[in-house]
């Protein structure tokens, strides 16, 4: 029986690539670089701000990461101005989260994002009372970032929740090796930033092609009526 439903951000619970090309963008343009393409925003992302921005370098005119250091602060101060820029819940994403909670199941939430700014996008998407935890990297306190299993697993004992009781959601290659790597169930989610491609290779549990597949899925499991 599922207890615990952890949830990835960016590309499964809100769409915020325009927020995120934004501020690539502004980054790139302080060096005269850029602008980048949607397509490649979404191949850059999910493993934290630092490979974003170094993604963006190589591939937009400085493959020897000279502007690096400084490129970290650029994005920082941009995407601090931008980051709930066209962001929103992609569409189901409510329903399920009612249908989690009419069921007692936990809703957390687990993010490469800066902690500061995944606070910032929950509260402003779905408010502050929707999630019962919601984390971003945390690196500082010594918890690896995703793909490492350390957040998961420190958000678990957390909860009181074993592994058995925890079905992981995510939309990139980076998810599925944090739920293989942490020993969860996985869904890899196909609204988001990647191909179906991409996640099936790793065996996720489920597939879903919309939020409400998660749900029926979860029926079954916990045989709900």
């Amino acid at each position: 029986m599922y207890k615990c439903c952890m949830f990835d951000l960016d590309g499964t619970l809100v769409n915020s690539i325009y927020a995120l090309k934004r501020s690539v963008d502004g980054t790139l343009a302080h060096f005269g670089l850029g602008p980048i393409t949607l397509e490649d925003t979404k191949t850059f992302v999910g493993d934290g701000y630092k490979k974003l921005v170094e993604r963006a370098l190589k591939a937009y005119g400085d493959p020897e990461l000279v502007h690096f250091e400084e490129a970290l602060n650029v994005y920082n101060r941009v995407f601090k101005e931008c980051c709930l820029y066209r962001v929103e819940a992609y569409e189901g994403i409510p329903e399920l989260l009612a249908f989690l909670k009419e069921n007692h199941i936990l809703c957390t939430v687990l993010s490469n994002k800066p902690h500061v700014r995944t606070i910032e996008n929950i509260n402003y998407v779905f408010g502050p009372d929707v999630f019962d935890r919601v984390y971003g990297e945390r690196e500082s306190a010594g918890i690896k970032k995703k793909p490492s299993p350390e957040g998961v697993e420190a958000l678990l004992e957390e909860l009181g929740i074993s592994k058995e009781e925890c079905l992981y959601l995510g939309d990139t290659n980076t998810d599925m090796e944090t739920g293989k790597n942490a020993q969860v169930d996985m869904v890899g989610v196909l609204w988001g930033f990647r191909s179906r491609d991409e996640l099936k290779v790793y065996e996720p549990a489920l597939l879903a092609e919309h939020p409400m597949d998660v749900a029926e899925f979860i029926k079954g499991v916990n045989h709900i009526e």
